[in-house]
Parts: structure tokens; sequence; C-alpha cells
């Protein structure tokens, strides 16, 4: 295979694992699934809206189980339609969407810069990691390396402007 077939397979693959994350799908339940943390007084509550079957969505809030933050797992009806309430457009879309601390934090944000969001009290919408970088807490993949990112704060008025790079 030449690289220019290689690299048109990589392509049509991320498209497609891709077009499988955010593909509608019909729940089968009218009620939204819920997985409760224990939140004591002292922990942070993060509500996680998710698809019942991602395993980086697990793996992001295990990430964020810590000695100040619980997570709590949602699964609602429409996954599209928590991201369309919550302001966040396609283009800065990921698998999850979080709300925490009356922000949102969408996909695979690393644990120091929600810390970082809860600080400063930026006047924004939240944070997000758009798409699936490789090596994005959740998205870890072993022989990998990790790819760079950047973490962007969506303003108000949906621009947004980099908020830390990894």
């Amino acid at each position: 295979m030449t690289n220019g077939k290689i690299l048109a397979f990589g392509g049509i693959f991320t498209i497609a694992f891709a077009a499988f994350l955010f593909w509608p799908q019909n729940e089968e339940t009218s009620q939204p699934s819920v997985t409760v943390a224990n939140v004591g007084e002292d922990k942070v509550e993060v509500v996680m809206y998710k698809r019942a079957t991602c395993m980086c969505c697990a793996k992001w809030a295990d990430h964020m189980e810590t000695a100040e933050f619980a997570v709590e797992e949602v699964v609602p009806e429409d996954l599209f339609a928590v991201k369309d309430e919550a302001g966040i457009p396609q283009e800065l879309a990921s698998c999850h969407t979080a709300k925490v601390g009356g922000y949102v934090v969408e996909g695979h944000v690393p644990l120091e810069d929600v810390r970082r969001l809860l600080e400063e009290k930026p006047d924004a919408i939240g944070i997000t990691v758009p798409g699936m970088p490789i090596g994005s807490p959740g998205m870890e993949v072993e022989g990998r390396p990790a790819d760079n990112y950047d973490v962007l704060l969506i303003h108000n008025d949906g621009t947004t402007s980099v908020w830390a790079s990894h």
C-alpha cells in the first residue's frame, strides 16, 4: 500500500469512528438512566451526559473522580438536545457533555483545566476539547503517542479562545 492509500484509509476510519459515536441512537427508555455517585459535602458534583455504551466517557469520569469531584453519569434520550441546550455547537462537540459549578465541560478535558475553570470563574459557557484527541483523559491508547490538542474557553457569545494547550 502506498502512503497516500494508507492516509486515505486512516481518514476513512476516523470519519467512520466519529460517525458511530455521534450517530443518533433510539433509546429504549423514556426516562434517563442515572448512576449516582456518593456526593459528600466536600465534593463538587459533576453531571456527565453520555451514551450508555461509551467507554471513553466512563474513563473520563474515572479521571475526574478524585477527593474533590464526584461524577453522576446520565444517559439522556437525546444527547444532541443536551449539547444544544448547553450551547455547544457541533464543531465544538465531543462524545459527552458535563456540567459542573455552573459551567459546561465538553469532552475529554483534563482535570487540571476543570479545576482552573472553577478557581478563575470566567464569564463564559465553559470549556471544551472538540473531537476525541488521542492521549486526552479517557482517550489514552497504549503504544500511541498523545496528540497535541487545545482546551477552548467558550465565551457567552459562542466565540472561543485557547484556555490551555496539551
